[in-house]
């Protein structure tokens, strides 16, 4: 009896077991299976939308169609580069060249208010441009710099260069030095105009001298008034801003500079807020009066939906 109850008794206690055992197995792959499939699907999912904005931005700047040969577009905020066309490539310049001419010129901390006289050393003999500037014509350096920054008045930035401490040699040297110091590696300067097509530059460093001159208060306002009136000869002349977008009410312009020899093309380069996003364009060689201004238009354009449409779709 004692042994019918032992064995009932070890009959159960096997069963239990085997029961048990039975179960563990099964609560292990379903704790396995669980988070396997979830890590799987997640990954799978990560990896698609990945996959889906490398696409997008792929396309987004194919899409993205510039008349200019060289092109580079930065996102301030982040430090992203949105576009960029032939960055890399070393091209004249032109009046670009006048934002490093009022960095030199404001480094050295002179005073504003002094008279300041256009004679003949800076008349363009090597383009023959012309200027209201004539020769004999006296303003403080504060309006010499407005003109060199608004109207590109290369008589303007000539005397600039003329008045530094050691002359024109010392204050090209400067450039040079301060181009140096701010990691400009493919950037040249000859002379304090951009009128010689020896000052070379690229997108990618253009980038780094647009960043660099926002920080000058002066610079920012200069090239971004749209007219300014200087008495000359005896009566009051308008002088306008080389660049019509700082007059659109679309466009939003912390600094603007245009240039343009023949053998540089038209260039443009600005900061703006696009999006609500400060952002840096650079525009260089761009054939026909209006090209580089489209450009910037489309490149807006561009931005502006291009962010839109992620919202829409993220």
């Amino acid at each position: 009896m004692k042994n019918h109850y032992l064995g009932r008794g070890l009959m159960a206690a096997l069963l239990g077991l085997s029961l048990s055992l039975a179960n563990v197995p099964a609560a292990t792959a379903a704790g396995r299976g669980k988070p396997a499939a979830v890590k799987k699907h997640k990954h799978h999912k990560l990896s698609s939308k990945k996959a889906a904005h490398k696409a997008a931005a792929v396309d987004d700047m194919e899409n993205l169609k510039l008349a200019s040969s060289a092109a580079m577009v930065l996102d301030q905020t982040t430090g992203a580069v949105l576009f960029e066309k032939n960055a890399g490539a070393v091209l004249p310049i032109a009046s670009i060249t006048k934002l490093m001419t009022a960095m030199v010129a404001l480094d050295a901390q002179p005073d504003l208010h002094e008279t300041m006289v256009i004679d003949d050393a800076d008349v363009d003999t090597l383009k023959g441009t012309h200027s209201r500037l004539k020769v004999g014509v006296q303003l403080p350096r504060e309006d010499m710099l407005r003109l060199a920054l608004m109207s590109s008045e290369n008589r303007a930035a000539s005397s600039l260069s003329r008045y530094y401490h050691g002359g024109r040699p010392a204050f090209i040297a400067a450039m040079n030095r301060k181009a140096q110091a701010l990691g400009l590696q493919d950037t040249y300067f000859a002379d304090p105009t951009g009128l010689t097509a020896q000052n070379v530059s690229s997108a990618r460093d253009l980038v780094k001298m647009v960043s660099a001159a926002q920080q000058y208060p002066l610079i920012r306002q200069f090239t971004t008034t749209s007219e300014y009136e200087v008495a000359l000869g005896g009566r009051s002349q308008a002088f306008h801003n080389t660049n019509s977008l700082v007059r659109s009410s679309s466009w939003e312009i912390g600094l603007s500079k245009t240039g343009f020899i023949n053998e540089a093309g038209r260039c443009l380069v600005m900061q703006a807020w696009l999006n609500n996003k400060p952002t840096i364009i650079v525009l260089l060689d761009s054939l026909g009066k209006m090209t580089r201004l489209g450009d910037a238009n489309r490149i807006k354009h561009w931005v502006e939906n291009g962010a839109a449409r992620r919202l829409a779709t993220g």
